[in-house]
């Protein structure tokens, strides 16, 4: 189960310091279809890929909030298979701190209708689908060349762990 604290001494070295107020709470993971492939957000604009989710609305259950995003996002409907754990980004520099509530999802219907905010629409935003060993591959490589984005690299080490840790989940239960 995950229990992750990504702090700006993971990038810039130091000793971590944490801080004591949540800022955003947000629900994200992985989606899976049933080919074994994993939805990644592609962000043409950025050359980036990350796990579809987002910020939690007032009144959602993070588990809502996933299932949400992931029908803005993919345009999918999904049912949470499993609950991953959380990732907490001390992101001290800008005294920011995000909690991230992870899970597993199966895409069950998908519409291909999404509802991206203007942002992701910016950005170029689409779902591509890969097999779990590409996605591994693109999060990993991206982590090992985004040491010149401080920011993109909360992001990118957070959505690796949460992949790796579904990847594993899903190896042991036969869905891949």
């Amino acid at each position: 189960m995950l229990n992750i604290k990504i702090t700006d001494s993971d990038f810039i070295g130091g000793s971590p310091e944490y801080l004591d107020t949540v800022s955003r709470y947000a629900a994200r993971g992985v989606l899976f279809n049933s080919r074994g492939q994993v939805a990644m957000m592609h962000m043409a604009e950025l050359g980036l890929y990350k796990l579809p989710g987002g910020g939690m609305e007032e009144g959602e259950s993070p588990e809502e909030a996933f299932v949400r995003e992931i029908k803005e996002e993919t345009g999918c409907d999904a049912e949470v298979i499993r609950r991953l754990g959380y990732v907490e980004e001390h992101k001290n520099r800008n005294g920011f701190l995000q909690h991230s509530h992870c899970y597993l999802a199966k895409a069950r219907h998908v519409t291909g209708t999404t509802s991206l905010t203007a942002a992701e629409e910016q950005l170029g935003m689409s779902v591509q689908w890969l097999s779990a060993a590409q996605a591994l591959d693109i999060m990993g490589n991206a982590v090992a060349g985004g040491r010149d984005n401080h920011a993109k690299l909360f992001m990118l080490m957070r959505d690796r762990a949460i992949l790796k840790e579904a990847v594993e989940f899903m190896e042991k239960e036969g869905f891949l």
